[in-house]
């Protein structure tokens, strides 16, 4: 009778631990007791407010690398959240990506991480922060296939600009206009033909993911192509 009265909570107690360790395995996925946490990529190459480009494979992106004569159709900025790399980025809605998962999307996973020349007297925490804060007001918005430059909706290429405008006073590029890129290309004109009709903005300012790719202000830290 004794060993029957105090086995019945010893018993209790190893099930209820077993199922708050189980809860807590897929509930926290990084914790220590899961076994699943992973190592940042490029640990210590890699920094806070670093510009992640990479080539996609739609339609709409095979346009704008046309258009733009370059490779890169897509970009976002990485930040560091709670010891993670993640990639801040407009798409379908602008959402906040781990890295590892952003590079999987691009083509052959091929990406190039730029940097700010002078980052290390630039980028500050205070300057981070503000470009952290600045950015997050775009989480949810939707993705502006019409590339007008407002904040009702935004891509890629004018979420970082803006962000490194309005977070670090820095303007990476000088913006262009619509009519500056090539649009005598089928694919592209089919595109804005979809996208505008007969009434194509031709005198809408424009920053493309190459526009920053380029800046001279930016040097290349990885580039894996």
């Amino acid at each position: 009778m004794k060993k029957s009265k105090y086995l019945f909570p010893i018993i209790t107690f190893l099930i209820s631990f077993g199922c708050a360790l189980f809860v807590a395995m897929k509930v926290f996925p990084n914790n220590p007791f899961s076994g699943t946490k992973k190592e940042n990529i490029n640990s210590g190459k890699i920094q806070d407010g670093d510009i992640i480009f990479q080539t996609s494979e739609s339609k709409q992106c095979e346009a704008v690398r046309i258009a733009t004569n370059s490779k890169f159709s897509h970009c976002g900025i990485i930040f560091f959240v709670n010891g993670g790399q993640f990639v801040l980025e407009a798409v379908q809605p602008v959402k906040i990506t781990p890295l590892e998962e952003w590079i999987a999307h691009g083509k052959e996973k091929k990406y190039v991480i730029k940097r700010l020349k002078n980052a290390d007297s630039i980028l500050t925490e205070e300057t981070l922060d503000k470009m952290k804060v600045y950015g997050k007001q775009f989480l949810g918005k939707e993705y502006d296939a019409y590339f007008e430059w407002t904040d009702n909706r935004i891509y890629c290429s004018e979420l970082v600009w803006k962000i490194y405008k309005n977070g670090a006073a820095l303007q990476l590029s000088k913006l262009k206009q619509l009519k500056d890129f090539n649009l005598t290309d089928e694919r592209v004109r089919k595109i804005l033909k979809e996208r505008y009709g007969n009434d194509v903005p031709l005198e809408e300012k424009v920053v493309a993911p190459s526009d920053l790719v380029d800046s001279d202000l930016l040097k290349t830290v990885i580039d894996t192509y």
